[in-house]
């Protein structure tokens, strides 16, 4: 019985994050300034991330966690990266 919710939860789970995905996609492309659409960005990482650990918990594989890992730290040095090219102009001073 709980291996059944289990799996339910993580169906339902990913058909959100899906959903989640699929807003935060059209807000990079429709967004009226650079600002949205690195916000947007963030946010797609970041429901990207979330999805591979559902699937890596669905699969029980490890890979699954280190591929977030890697793109949790990825995805923060990007927003950085471009936050501060929109304030300055410049990424390395």
């Amino acid at each position: 019985m709980s291996q059944m919710i289990l799996d339910w939860s993580l169906f339902a789970s990913q058909l959100m994050l899906g959903v989640g995905m699929l807003a935060s996609l059209y807000r990079m492309v429709r967004g009226p300034r650079a600002q949205d659409r690195i916000l947007a960005l963030d946010a797609l990482y970041v429901v990207g991330l979330l999805l591979l650990v559902t699937l890596g918990i669905r699969t029980g594989s490890t890979i699954y966690f280190e591929l977030a890992m890697l793109i949790g730290l990825l995805g923060f040095v990007g927003t950085v990266a471009l936050a501060k090219f929109l304030m300055r102009g410049e990424v390395i001073e």
